[in-house]
C-alpha cells in the first residue's frame, strides 16, 4: 500500500480513537471495516466525506484482502466486511453455524486492470493469451511483442478477492513463479520499474486519464482473439458490461451492526457518496 493510502488510513484510525476518547466509551458511534485491498481507497474516501456530516461516528478502516475483512466478521472484530468477491458456500456455513446473520450490500463496481510497463510495444491482449501468460504456460514476451524478456507475474495473495476473482475469470490454476504481492499500489511500484512485468490491480488505483499513469500501460483486453479489445477505463463499455473482468463490490455486515451502519450505507448508496464512487475511479451499479 502507498505512503499517500497508509496516511490516510493511519488519519482515520487516530481520528477513531480521538473520537472515541470524546464519545466516553459509546462504542456504538464506532465503525469498523476490515477487507479487501481493491476497495480501501474508495472506503476511506466514503468514510472521511462521511465523519463530515456526521462527526459523532468514528471510522476504524483496514485492508488485508477480501478474506480477513470475512474472518473478521466471523470474529466479532469488524461491522463491514469489505470484499471484491462473494462469499464462498464454505464461509456461508460458517456464518450459519455461529448463527450471525448477514446483510449483503454491492454498492459498487470495479474493473480489474492488466497493466504492463509502459515500454512494451503491446496495446491489447486476448483472454486465452492472458490465461497462458497467467498459469505459467507462457513464458516469454518474444511471441507478443517481440521483446527478448522473460515474463515476470505479479499478483495478489491467496487472501485476496481479485486473487480468486482472475483465477476463476480464466480458469487456470496461477504460475507457481508469481510473485505475490501486498496490495494493488504494490504490484503498480514493481511493474514501473520491471519491463517483463504484468499484473492485475483495481480501476480505481489507475486514473482514467492515460497521460497520469506514468510508468505503467493498461491493456485492453479481447474476450476471443477477432473480438473488440476493451479497456476497463471506459465508462461506457462498463455500463454496457461488455468488459470481461468487471465485478461487483460487496460489504457484509452483520445484522446487530445494520442499525449502526445503516446511515453510512445510505450516504455511499443514495447520497453524496455515489458522487465519490465515481470521482475515485470505480463504478456505479447499473
Amino acid at each position: 500500500m502507498n505512503s499517500v493510502v497508509s496516511n490516510r488510513i493511519l488519519f482515520a484510525v487516530l481520528l477513531s480513537f480521538s473520537m472515541l476518547l470524546c464519545a466516553c466509551g459509546h462504542t456504538d458511534h464506532t465503525i469498523k471495516m476490515k477487507g479487501s485491498d481493491t476497495e480501501v481507497n474508495l472506503v476511506v474516501n466514503l468514510a472521511e466525506a462521511y465523519q463530515l456530516t456526521d462527526p459523532t461516528f468514528s471510522m476504524s478502516i483496514s485492508g488485508g484482502g477480501s478474506g480477513l475483512g470475512i474472518t473478521s466478521l466471523l470474529n466479532g472484530q469488524a461491522d463491514i466486511a469489505n470484499s471484491s468477491r462473494p462469499l464462498t458456500d464454505e464461509e456461508r456455513n460458517l456464518f450459519q453455524k455461529k448463527n450471525i446473520p448477514l446483510r449483503t450490500i454491492v454498492f459498487a463496481e470495479d474493473a480489474t486492470a492488466f497493466v504492463v510497463h509502459r515500454d512494451n510495444p503491446i496495446q491489447e491482449i486476448d483472454v486465452a493469451t492472458l490465461g497462458k501468460i497467467m498459469s505459467g504456460a507462457m513464458v516469454s514476451w518474444k511471441p507478443l511483442s517481440g521483446m527478448e524478456l522473460p515474463i515476470n507475474i505479479y499478483g495478489r495473495q491467496s487472501s485476496s478477492g481479485t486473487y480468486s476473482f482472475i483465477r476463476k475469470k480464466l480458469k487456470v490454476a496461477y504460475s507457481q513463479k508469481a510473485k505475490e504481492m501486498t496490495g494493488n499500489a504494490q504490484i503498480l511500484e514493481a511493474i514501473k520499474i520491471d519491463k517483463s512485468g504484468i499484473g492485475y490491480v483495481g480501476a480505481g488505483y489507475i486514473s482514467k486519464k492515460i497521460q497520469d499513469n506514468k510508468g505503467i500501460k493498461v491493456l485492453k483486453i479481447k474476450d476471443t482473439a477477432g473480438a473488440d479489445a476493451i479497456s476497463p477505463l471506459d465508462p461506457a463499455a462498463i455500463k454496457n458490461r461488455l468488459y470481461f473482468f468487471q465485478r461487483p463490490l460487496y460489504q457484509f455486515i452483520p445484522e446487530k451492526s445494520w442499525t449502526k451502519v445503516q446511515p453510512f450505507i445510505q450516504f455511499e448508496t443514495e447520497g453524496e457518496g455515489t458522487k465519490i464512487i465515481e470521482n475515485s475511479g470505480y463504478y456505479l451499479i447499473q
